[in-house]
C-alpha cells in the first residue's frame, strides 16, 4: 500500500466522520411518512393532583401495513414510547391490546393492522402548578408489509389541571375511541387452563365445557417458547376445549411443557350471535410497574421515560462520540484484545530498526485497519437492524460459523508463531527482509484482528455511546463508531508516531524465535475460548465437527510448510492437498451450522432463574425487586463479572438478605427478547445489569462489576423491600 494512497484513505475516512456528525443535524423527510399516522390522546379532560389518567397512543396504517405486538411473531419489533414528563409524573406499562395472527410468506407476525390503541396509565404528583400540563411522547415503530420500514412520531399534548375538590371529567371527543380499546383488551380467563406435552407437542387445555369456539388463536408472551408459524388445531370434547401447538425449533427434546402465558383469542357462538373473546392466560400477565421522571436524568425502564430537559442534536451526538472514543481507549486494556497484543509486540519490535517515516506509516496502516472494519461492522449492523433484525454489538459471535471461523484463524496463526508453518518467503522473517508493501498490509490486518476480537467486550462508557447511536439513524451511528475505532487505534498509533520510543526496544535477533514460539500460546488459549463458545451454540455433532476443522487447519499448515520446503513434486502436490483440506472444512461448518443447540437452562439450584419478559413482569406484580443479569458465553467481559463478583460468598448472601429474585438472560444465540430489553435501556450489547427495586425504579450497574458496587446497590434498596415486606 503506497504512503500516498494509505494517506488518502485516513482523510477519507476522517472526512467520513465529519459528513456524518454534519448530516446527524439536518432531518430528512421519509419518503414512508404517511404509512404510520401516531396521534397523542387522553380520556380525561385534565388532570387531578396525585391521580392517574389515561393516555393513549393511536396509531393508524395504511391498509396492507401493520405494526407488532409486545411478542412480534417470527419477525419485527414491538412500538417502544418513550415519555417526556412533567417533575413527580410517572408512567405505567403499555396496556396491550389483543393481536392478530399476520401471515407473511414462510414466517407468523403477531401484530394490528387499520388502527390499534396502545394505552399507558399515567399518575400526576400530589401538587400540581395552575398553569396546563404539557405531555410529551416519542413513539418508535417498524412498520411492514413485504418490506419493513422503521419510523417514530413526536407527539405531545397539554392538560389543564382540574380545581381543587374536582374530579376530571372524561374528553368527549375521545370515548368512544377508548371505549373501543378497552373492548380489544385481553380480560382474566375465567376457567382453568394448563399446558400440557403430548406426543413432543404442547397441547393448551382450557377447562371450559360447552364452550362453542372457533377461529381459535394463542399468543405466548415468549417468544422461543412455540413455533410461531405452525397451525394450532382446536377441538372440543365433553372436558373443554383443547389447542395443539409446536414447540419452540430452539427446545431440547427432554424440555418441560412451556408455560400458559398468553393471550387467547376465539370467536364465541352465543345465542345473540358470534362475539370475539380475549383473554389473558397463565400467572405472568403484564404488570403495572411504574418510572418515575425526573427533571435532571431518566431512569432507563422497559417503559423508557425521558428527562424534561437534556442534550440533543448535536451536543448529544458529541457527547456520545467523545464516550466511544474513552470506550475505545478502553478496550485496549480489556481481556479481549490480549490475544492480539502477541502480534503488537511482535510488531513494535520488528519495526525498531526501521527509519521513523516508515514506522508513523505502520502506525497509519493500524489505525487505517482499526477504522475501516468498525465502520464496515456498523454498516452490516445498521442494516440488518433496518431490515427488522433484533441485533446489537457482537452479533456476528452469535452465529457458530463466525466463532468457529476466528477460531481457525487464531490457530493458524498461533501454528505460524510455533513455526509450523509460515507465511511464505521473505514474508515470513521479522526483520528488515519484509517488503516495504507486505510490511503495511501487515499493520492493516493486525487492525482488523484488533477489532475483530474487541467484539466480545464492552468497555466502560461504550455501552450508552454505541447505544444511543443505534437509536439516532444511521449517520449519527457512523460517527459513534467511528469514534470508537480511533480510542482503539490511538495508543499504537501514537507509539508509531514517535520512533524514538522503539530505539529502546531490543534488536531483532535469534531471541525473538523464543519470544515468537511463547507469543502463540495466548491465541491457543483464546481458540480454547472460542471453542467453549461454540460448545454453547451447538449440540454435539457440531462440536464434534469444529474440533474436526481444527484439524483441518492444521493438516493444511503442515502441507503447505512440507510442500515449500520439499522437492519438485512435493511442492505440485502439497498445494492440492491443503486445497482438499478447505474443501473438507468448508464442509465440516456447513454441518456445524445446522446443528444449533438448544437455550441453555440455568441451574435453579444456583438461586437464578432464567430470563424471560413474562417472568419478570409476574416477579414485579408481586413487588418484588429483581436483579437482571444480561451476559453471553463470548462476553469475556460478562464472564469475568460473573466468576469474579455475581458467584461470590458475599454477594449471593446479599442478594439472600434483600430477598432480591435474580434473572440471567443468555444472549450467547439471538433472543429477540432480550434485544429488546437492551435496546429499552439504550444498549446494543451486553452486558447490562438492572436492579428493579419492587416498587417502580430501577437502576442501571456499572458494566463492570465489584462486589462493593453490588452490595451498595442493594443496600439502597427500599426499607420496604426484601422479606420483612411481607410482615404485617
Amino acid at each position: 500500500m503506497p504512503p500516498r494512497r494509505l494517506a488518502l484513505l485516513l482523510a477519507l475516512l476522517a472526512s467520513c466522520l465529519t459528513l456524518a456528525a454534519a448530516e446527524a443535524q439536518v432531518p430528512r423527510p421519509s419518503k414512508y411518512a404517511d404509512l404510520v399516522r401516531a396521534e397523542l390522546v387522553t380520556e380525561e379532560s385534565a388532570v387531578a393532583p396525585g391521580a392517574t389518567l389515561t393516555a393513549g397512543v393511536k396509531l393508524t396504517m395504511k391498509p396492507g401495513w401493520h405494526v407488532y405486538w409486545r411478542n412480534p411473531g417470527d419477525s419485527g419489533l414491538p412500538p417502544e414510547i418513550a415519555w417526556t414528563l412533567p417533575a413527580g409524573f410517572s408512567a405505567g406499562s403499555i396496556a396491550w391490546p389483543a393481536p392478530e395472527r399476520i401471515p407473511v410468506g414462510d414466517l407468523m407476525n403477531f401484530g394490528y393492522e387499520g388502527e390499534v390503541l396502545l394505552t399507558v396509565p399515567l399518575t400526576a404528583p400530589e401538587s400540581l402548578g395552575s398553569g396546563p400540563v404539557p405531555l410529551k411522547a416519542k413513539v418508535s415503530y417498524l412498520v411492514c408489509e413485504r418490506e419493513c420500514v422503521p419510523g417514530e412520531a413526536a407527539l405531545s399534548t397539554n392538560l389543564l389541571v382540574a380545581p381543587a375538590g374536582t374530579s376530571p371529567r372524561p374528553e368527549p371527543r375521545n370515548a368512544a375511541l377508548f371505549a373501543q380499546g378497552r373492548e380489544r383488551l385481553p380480560g382474566p380467563a375465567p376457567w382453568p387452563v394448563r399446558m400440557r406435552m403430548d406426543h413432543g407437542n404442547p397441547v393448551l387445555d382450557i377447562d371450559a365445557p360447552g364452550l362453542q369456539a372457533r377461529e381459535v388463536a394463542f399468543f405466548p408472551y415468549s417468544e422461543n417458547a412455540l413455533e410461531h408459524a405452525a397451525a394450532q388445531v382446536a377441538t372440543s370434547d365433553a372436558t373443554g376445549l383443547h389447542l395443539r401447538l409446536q414447540r419452540g425449533g430452539q427446545a431440547a427434546p427432554d424440555a418441560p411443557a412451556p408455560g400458559a402465558d398468553g393471550v387467547l383469542t376465539f370467536t364465541e357462538e352465543t345465542g345473540s350471535g358470534p362475539v370475539r373473546r380475549a383473554y389473558a392466560l397463565g400467572t405472568a400477565t403484564p404488570a403495572p410497574g411504574a418510572v418515575t421522571a425526573q427533571s435532571a436524568a431518566s431512569l432507563p425502564a422497559p417503559v423508557p421515560v425521558a428527562p424534561a430537559s437534556g442534550p440533543g442534536g448535536a451536543e448529544g451526538l458529541w457527547q456520545a462520540a467523545f464516550l466511544a472514543f474513552l470506550g475505545g481507549l478502553l478496550l485496549n486494556l480489556m481481556p479481549c484484545v490480549f490475544p492480539v497484543l502477541s502480534i503488537k509486540v511482535l510488531s513494535l519490535v520488528r519495526h525498531s530498526g526501521e527509519s521513523p517515516g516508515r514506522v508513523r506509516l505502520h502506525g497509519l496502516a493500524y489505525a487505517a485497519g482499526v477504522l475501516a472494519t468498525f465502520l464496515s461492522l456498523a454498516g452490516l449492523l445498521i442494516a440488518l437492524r433496518a431490515g427488522g433484525a433484533q441485533i446489537g454489538w457482537g452479533f456476528q459471535l452469535q452465529s457458530p460459523l463466525v466463532v468457529a471461523g476466528l477460531a481457525y484463524g487464531l490457530f493458524a496463526m498461533g501454528l505460524s508463531l510455533s513455526g509450523i508453518w509460515h507465511l511464505g518467503g521473505r514474508a515470513a522473517s521479522l526483520g528488515d527482509g519484509l517488503t516495504r508493501r507486505a510490511g503495511l498490509e501487515g499493520s492493516f490486518f493486525t487492525g482488523v484482528l484488533a477489532t475483530v476480537v474487541a467484539t466480545p467486550c464492552t468497555a466502560p462508557f461504550m455501552g450508552a455511546a454505541v447505544g444511543y447511536g443505534l437509536t439516532q439513524g444511521a449517520a449519527v451511528a457512523l460517527a459513534v463508531f467511528a469514534s470508537l475505532g480511533l480510542g482503539l487505534a490511538l495508543p499504537f498509533a501514537l507509539l508509531a508516531a514517535w520512533p524514538a520510543l522503539l530505539r529502546r526496544l531490543p534488536r531483532p535477533g535469534p531471541w525473538m524465535e523464543t519470544l515468537k514460539g511463547l507469543l502463540a500460546f495466548p491465541l491457543y488459549l483464546t481458540v480454547a475460548w472460542l471453542v467453549w463458545v461454540l460448545s454453547q451454540q451447538v449440540g454435539s455433532t457440531g462440536l464434534m465437527a469444529g474440533l474436526t476443522g481444527l484439524v483441518l487447519v492444521g493438516f493444511c499448515a503442515w502441507a503447505i510448510e512440507r510442500a515449500r520446503m520439499a522437492g519438485a513434486f512435493a511442492r505440485r502436490v502439497g498445494p492440492v492437498a491443503a486445497f482438499l483440506g478447505l474443501l473438507g472444512l468448508a464442509g465440516l461448518l456447513a454441518v456445524l451450522d445446522r446443528d444449533r443447540a438448544g437455550p441453555v437452562t440455568v441451574a435453579a439450584a444456583e438461586g437464578v432463574e432464567p430470563f424471560s419478559q413474562a417472568r419478570l413482569d409476574a416477579l414485579l406484580a408481586e413487588r418484588r425487586p429483581v436483579f437482571v443479569n444480561m451476559t453471553a458465553a463470548w462476553c469475556i467481559t460478562c464472564q469475568v463479572n460473573d466468576r469474579a463478583t455475581l458467584r461470590a460468598a458475599a454477594v449471593q448472601d446479599a442478594f439472600k438478605a434483600h430477598d432480591v429474585a435474580q434473572l440471567k438472560g443468555d444472549w450467547t444465540n439471538q433472543n429477540p427478547e432480550i434485544t429488546r430489553v437492551l435496546e429499552a435501556n439504550g444498549r446494543s450489547g451486553v452486558p447490562l445489569y438492572l436492579l428493579y427495586d419492587g416498587r417502580g425504579g430501577v437502576t442501571v450497574l456499572p458494566q463492570i462489576l465489584t462486589a462493593a458496587t453490588v452490595r451498595d446497590a442493594l443496600a439502597a434498596l427500599p426499607s420496604g423491600t426484601g422479606p420483612r415486606a411481607a410482615l404485617p
